[in-house]
């Protein structure tokens, strides 16, 4: 147990405590994540608990991807069956399981922000409102309420507890005791019961708006993020039995970054973990940031008062920092006692650092802003030169996006390559606002703002001046700018090269203008982007803009795609009605953004959004009054005190909040860390300096200036970064297939993930895949019938009748190229899921497992796959991968026997299985292939595959050109190999 040798005598400690409660504190750069997968692993090695008997739950989809793959790192064979979710992906598992049993369908839709907001303007005139709807702008308040009714549901009050408190204050209206922050002996009489009258009548709207809104989630099959914890507790409260069944099953519970669950995520850990409290909960009071999404820091405060017997364990040594940062630091967040877990539990939170090199620490002061940006940037390039490091290594802290601008100016100015990592802004983006523009030209001709986006598109290298001559035709003669590119052979001044290139456009929109009308807009834009070079066009800006601008296109392809999921045959115009209303809501795309992965860049972000991360240098900006600390906002709608459920805390809490905020920022700092601010930033007074940089003895600010220095190489006058990109972290069996085919179809495809077009074959094969998984789901667990006559139970098992309409509710529209291929498919489909049944009736095997996902090792890294079924007889089992193409003899290809033998070491590693053959099923015939790989093909097939990784670390993505392979592959456009 290597993870043992390696950790501290406070680690060792909290990874090998055997039973009851424990309070984890860790502070900044301890390794946490280190201790929580060590502690699962120990478990599952030392105290033999199996891996599905742990539950793990943190707060992001990443967080819970790092914790899972370093488990993998942890234990030398592989698993399956883990626990490890966010919060909310751990509540969506258990209901869609078990929904019904609380009136719930099982197949609801989860609403996000902008999708509740649609929801409730669609059906705002059912809310009844006067207070909350202003006659000029009636859906002005849809935010503040949405807000609200999140944040009662963060602290567990349901519409009816708000009903009843409504009707509570409606009968005493003399009582004033509900209404805080006014003090009635300055008003009369009719003054005091006018402000009473007026906030009973408020509440209750507030009351029945969210009763209604709750009516409209269930009435439209939906739930929220804040239900799906909500109603994961009613199901456990209201089904005793279940809740005793979970409670058997997780023997042990871990819960990372505790400082961050919100009132009823901590009545779930505390339902679930009794009455033995195996409970292992990390996190730290002084990184308690997200008050305004609902974490609660009372519940780490509270945590030795619910269980007053846990193990305390205090994590104070820091891999990340030097010494002079952490003290600082340290003096810093002290300011916030006695409301912190040090004070409070009279324990020793001081970091020590494990470094011995010495940091630097400057505050850099100057005249206005403007200078203070450039500066940062000059600083960023001397170090960097001085460092000879990777630009990556900088970070740019900001309390707000709006500072950001500037930096980004002075980025660009100096040609250092630079991220932005917002939350939001994917509409913005322009190969995002280029694909929203082609969309509405298809939609409608006439639309001039968006043919003219087209056409100054960078890749079609239209002049300015010829773009110019055709909007000034098209407003001479009164007719639209589509209209005068079709007539462009016409205008005068328009060359004869410009004629050309517009009749290539023309012919692309007339093509996609047709295909809209019966196509998916998600292969409208691949059209888009294929047809116009998009592709080839931003792969010859450089490896890191490739990457960048591919990522969010397919973040855009994901939300279209995910439209279309939602909708029956949508087509563009519906998207696009979509788009609009987003953004009327305010909606501006929200951005999926790793600062670990991607190119090599200084990356600019909030210190919100910095939580978790670390930088070698650290420069936190704009630090004066009013910018940081922010002034307090309350919020729009506050919760009633009388129905707040939460511990609420004490002393300045907004002024701790953003204490704690500017400790993470400074936290971040590896060696070193720059304070700056300037002495104006654009308003009419010199700006004084924060609060905080006063707290930390910066009170005598003088000018900085820093020499002039290069910010970029003078034979080159640019940066492209190129060979800096993340590359997978794990592998697959198609992985290596792809890279054995081309390495650099493999580049194309798992390293850009440039998105492709789908196919006829790959859609039907999905269609029969789940087909046959969920009719075998039921005939795995079949209906019970009320008991008969004679007292007995019958199982109901699912019939041909019921596989077909499975196949009917599973069927899908997508990628055919016309009518007939796809009533040749569909009737395809349905005679083959004939012969499947009759086949699988005369056999009646026994499966075993059904869709079973798997991760294991090889050496050092991980793999994982999905196996189609495992049936199992007299102890021996079969792997069956179903095949829905036609066999090629009775002779397996190479590929396919190694794709067999793949789930063949899986099974045998992850699933302990004795295997007595393995089997194609070819589905359309009902055919069946069957070997079973020996050692030597076990041991070649895996030194095959780490031959190949080794390839790829050593970023070897040389194209190895075949016309066989090359005439179907999905990237033979913008290869120039092809």
């Amino acid at each position: 147990m290597e993870y043992l040798k390696n950790a501290n005598e406070a680690q060792l400690a909290a990874i090998t405590h055997e039973t009851g409660p424990q309070l984890i504190v860790a502070g900044a750069g301890t390794g946490k994540t280190k201790v929580i997968t060590s502690r699962m692993a120990w478990l599952i090695e030392s105290q033999q608990i199996a891996a599905n008997q742990i539950l793990a739950l943190t707060f992001t989809e990443k967080a819970a991807s790092e914790m899972d793959e370093r488990l993998d790192q942890l234990l030398p064979y592989g698993m399956y069956d883990r626990w490890i979710f966010t919060f909310h992906a751990f509540c969506d598992k258990i209901l869609k399981k078990h929904a019904l049993e609380i009136g719930l369908p099982n197949n609801y839709k989860m609403l996000n922000q902008t999708q509740a907001w649609l929801l409730v303007r669609k059906n705002l005139d059912k809310f009844d409102l006067k207070y909350y709807r202003p006659t000029g702008n009636p859906s002005k308040f849809i935010h503040a309420l949405l807000s609200h009714f999140s944040r009662c549901k963060d602290e567990g009050i349901t519409p009816a507890e708000y009903l009843d408190y409504a009707e509570k204050i409606k009968l005493d209206t003399d009582s004033c005791d509900f209404i805080s922050g006014i003090d009635f002996e300055d008003c009369d009489d009719e003054d005091r019961k006018k402000i009473i009258t007026l906030e009973i009548e408020r509440i209750g709207e507030i009351a029945n708006a969210f009763h209604v809104y709750q009516q409209l989630l269930k009435d439209n099959d939906c739930l929220d993020f804040a239900d799906l914890i909500n109603y994961t507790i009613e199901l456990f409260k209201n089904r005793p039995l279940l809740l005793a069944q979970y409670r058997e099953q997780f023997k042990y519970i871990l819960v990372d970054e505790f400082q961050d669950t919100n009132f009823v995520q901590y009545e779930l850990i505390k339902l679930l973990s009794a009455p033995k409290n195996n409970l292992t909960v990390v996190g730290d009071d002084d990184q308690s940031i997200y008050k305004f999404r609902g974490a609660s820091i009372s519940n780490i405060m509270q945590f030795k008062e619910d269980f007053p017997n846990a193990k305390n364990v205090v994590l104070t040594e820091n891999y990340r920092s030097c010494q002079e940062i952490l003290d600082l630091a340290h003096n810093f967040i002290a300011q916030n006692n006695p409301n912190r877990l040090e004070a409070k539990l009279g324990i020793d939170k001081k970091l020590h650092a494990s470094r011995t090199d010495k940091a630097e620490i400057e505050h850099l002061h100057f005249a206005t802003a403007d200078i203070e940006a450039e500066t940062v940037v000059k600083k960023i390039a001397m170090l960097q030169a001085e460092d000879n490091c990777d630009w990556s290594h900088f970070a740019i802290l900001i309390r707000a996006n709006d500072s950001a601008n500037i930096f980004i100016e002075k980025m660009e100015h100096a040609k250092i390559p630079y991220q932005f990592l917002a939350l939001r802004g994917l509409y913005n983006k322009p190969i995002i606002v280029d694909s929203i523009n082609y969309f509405k030209l298809l939609d409608n001709y006439h639309e001039s703002a968006a043919v003219y986006r087209i056409l100054n598109l960078p890749m079609l290298s239209l002049p300015p001046e010829q773009i110019i001559k055709l909007t000034h035709y098209a407003k001479k003669k009164t007719i639209s700018l589509f209209e005068a590119v079709k007539k462009a052979s016409i205008v005068p001044g328009i060359t004869q090269e410009t004629v050309n290139t517009l009749t290539h456009i023309l012919t692309l929109i007339e093509t996609d203008c047709v295909s809209a009308k019966t196509k998916r807009p998600s292969e409208i834009l691949k059209n888009f982007i294929h047809g116009f070079k998009y592709l080839n066009f931003i792969s010859g800006k450089g490896d890191a803009y490739a990457q960048e601008n591919i990522g969010y296109l397919n973040q855009f392809l994901k939300k279209i795609i995910s439209f279309e999921n939602d909708s029956a045959d949508c087509r563009i115009k519906d998207f696009l009605e979509l788009i609009a209303m987003e953004q009327e809501a305010g909606d501006e795309g929200s951005l999926a953004q790793d600062a670990n992965l991607g190119p090599d860049m200084v990356k600019i972000m909030t210190v919100h959004s910095s939580k978790g991360l670390e930088f070698d240098y650290v420069f936190l900006s704009h630090l004066v009054d009013r910018k940081f600390p922010t002034d307090e906002r309350k919020e729009p709608i506050e919760i009633p005190d009388a129905l707040v459920k939460e511990k609420l805390p004490e002393g300045e809490f907004h002024l701790e909040e953003e204490r704690r905020l500017f400790y993470v920022a400074m936290t971040r700092a590896k060696k070193g860390l720059y304070f700056t601010t300037a002495e104006d930033y654009g308003g009419a007074r010199k700006k004084k300096l924060s609060k905080f940089l006063n707290e930390l003895g910066y009170t005598k600010p003088e000018l900085d200036h820093i020499s002039e220095k290069p910010t970029v190489s003078p034979a080159t006058g640019d940066y492209s970064p190129n060979a800096n990109y993340e590359l997978p972290k794990r592998f697959s069996f198609s992985q290596m297939q792809t890279y054995e085919r081309c390495p650099l179809q493999y580049k194309f495809s798992n390293v850009f993930k440039i998105p492709t077009f789908g196919n006829a074959h790959f859609t039907f094969g999905t269609v029969i895949h789940s087909t046959l998984q969920k009719f075998l789901e039921l005939f795995l667990t079949p209906d019970k019938q009320q008991p008969s006559l004679f007292g007995t139970i019958e199982e109901v098992k699912p019939d041909l009748n019921k596989l077909l309409q499975i196949f009917e509710e599973s069927w899908q529209d997508d990628w055919f190229s016309d009518e007939k291929q796809k009533q040749e498919y569909y009737s395809k489909g349905k005679n083959l899921l004939k012969i499947f049944y009759a086949d699988f009736i005369a056999g009646q095997p026994v499966v075993k497992f059904l869709e079973t996902g798997f991760n294991f090792q090889l050496g050092k890294y991980t793999f994982n796959g999905r196996i189609d079924r495992i049936d199992e007889k007299d102890g021996l089992c079969e792997i069956i991968d179903y095949k829905t193409g036609r066999e090629k003899g009775d002779d397996l290809s190479t590929d396919d026997r190694r794709q067999l033998v793949f789930y063949q070491l899986a099974a045998e590693k992850c699933l302990n299985l004795k295997l007595e053959k393995l089997t194609y099923h070819y589905v359309e015939t009902g055919k069946k292939i069957s070997f079973i790989g020996k050692e030597k093909d076990k041991d070649s097939l895996q030194q095959k595959f780490l031959e190949i990784i080794g390839k790829i670390e050593a970023r070897n993505f040389e194209p190895t050109p075949n016309p066989n392979i090359c005439q179907f592959c999905d990237f033979k456009d913008i290869c120039e190999f092809k």
